[in-house]
């Protein structure tokens, strides 16, 4: 009971920003939001940037992905990726209400969350769970504050290395029996729209290897969502 007070009293404490230090704000003030979070035009199913008009990319027309959809809220650029980086890895897991505040606020999020049945975070193995303390995309889905929100039906069954330590080809191997569905809840999946989860995507491949995994099951329909693409 009082940790959750004080942690209550220090979200209401004031604090600067951590792009510009403007004091008092939210970890990112709203001036800033307005000059680095302008929504561009992006590729439907890989998020990528493309020119305005363009629905898909040339890469996504040749090779379709195992995404029906993929959305991102920001550029993994200046500021944000510094942010995510610090979020993920320098212990500042009560940003995730401000992420998630981002989140909602791409106009494109919003309905991708109504049309969805189920919304399901990119797990983390184990291994990685006990050495960061937290899953960050777990707690930015919760942040997004949806009863569609369901958790422990996709595990992380390999704990493999992180793929930001390796190069692309490698990537794409790192992840390809990674996940599994657990087979006591797999039922739940059957017939539904999922929009799955995870803060950054790089070249795709973590959530592509999700999505098979839950297409297998029985999804129908799966919308990948982060809050940062590479670019």
């Amino acid at each position: 009971m009082f940790t959750r007070l004080l942690q209550g009293l220090v979200r209401r404490l004031p604090s600067q920003c951590a792009v510009c230090r403007a004091w008092p704000s939210r970890p990112v003030c709203e001036a800033c939001v307005t000059l680095f979070a302008q929504p561009v035009a992006r590729c439907d199913t890989c998020a990528l940037p493309v020119p305005a008009q363009v629905r898909r990319c040339g890469a996504c027309l040749v090779k379709p992905p195992p995404l029906d959809a993929c959305l991102a809220a920001l550029p993994y650029a200046y500021p944000w990726s510094g942010l995510v980086a610090d979020f993920k890895f320098q212990h500042h897991p009560a940003w995730a209400t401000s992420f998630a505040l981002l989140l909602r606020s791409a106009p494109w999020v919003e309905p991708a969350l109504d049309a969805t049945d189920l919304l399901i975070a990119l797990p983390l193995s184990k291994e990685r769970l006990r050495e960061r303390g937290y899953n960050q995309a777990q707690l930015l889905a919760q942040a997004l504050d949806t009863p569609k929100l369901l958790g422990n039906v996709l595990l992380r069954i390999q704990h493999t290395p992180p793929q930001r330590s390796l190069p692309r080809k490698d990537r794409l191997h790192n992840v390809t029996h990674a996940f599994a569905v657990d087979p006591l809840r797999a039922t739940l999946l059957r017939g539904k729209r999922v929009v799955l989860l995870d803060d950054v995507m790089t070249t795709g491949a973590s959530l592509h290897a999700a999505a098979r995994t839950l297409r297998a099951a029985g999804a129908t329909h799966i919308t990948g969502l982060v809050l940062a693409r590479t670019e």
